[in-house]
């Protein structure tokens, strides 16, 4: 375990302090995917099952109110789906932004080096061209990642409301 926790520690200090903000900004992203992944798992049912039971509940289902309530419903319905989804998608068009961030700053590092050596120390530029491409694979790792489960979300949370929708009889 401590050799793993080693191997990051020098993978991080390689790509600088941008690729510790893209590994936070992952990890966020991550559990937003997950809270939703859970929520449409666990908890979508039964927030759809009480707003089925209070439109089933109510005696008058024709009148212009009725229409406005059940209007309501799905739309808490939809709110509470949609919930996270858009923050998610922020997070993964962000990912690739501090990746290349990482790129821009790496390449400074580079050309502060060859300022300074007139470009004699290869090693030295190295640790330059560390921080810029790593960031950026980063970045891009972590928005593939997020992309695939994002794709469907959308699809997702107007299934799960259409369904919603139409098990609301309009008497």
């Amino acid at each position: 375990m401590d050799l793993g926790l080693n191997d990051l520690e020098a993978f991080l200090a390689r790509g600088g302090p941008v690729l510790l903000v893209i590994m936070v900004a992952t990890f966020i992203m991550w559990a937003l995917i997950l809270e939703r992944l859970f929520y449409f798992r666990f908890a979508h049912q039964a927030v759809a099952n009480d707003a089925i039971a209070e439109w089933n509940a109510r005696s008058d289902r024709k009148s212009v109110l009725a229409h406005w309530v059940r209007d309501k419903l799905v739309s808490e319905v939809r709110i509470k789906a949609e919930a996270n989804v858009s923050m998610t998608k922020a997070m993964v068009a962000l990912a690739p932004l501090l990746g290349l961030l990482g790129t821009v700053t790496g390449m400074v590092t580079v050309f502060d080096v060859m300022a300074i050596t007139d470009g004699a120390d290869a090693k030295a530029m190295s640790g330059g061209v560390s921080r810029a491409t790593l960031p950026t694979m980063a970045g891009m790792v972590a928005s593939i990642s997020g992309i695939i489960f994002t794709s469907g979300m959308d699809s997702k949370v107007n299934r799960l409301v259409q369904k919603v929708e139409d098990e609301m009889e309009i008497g």
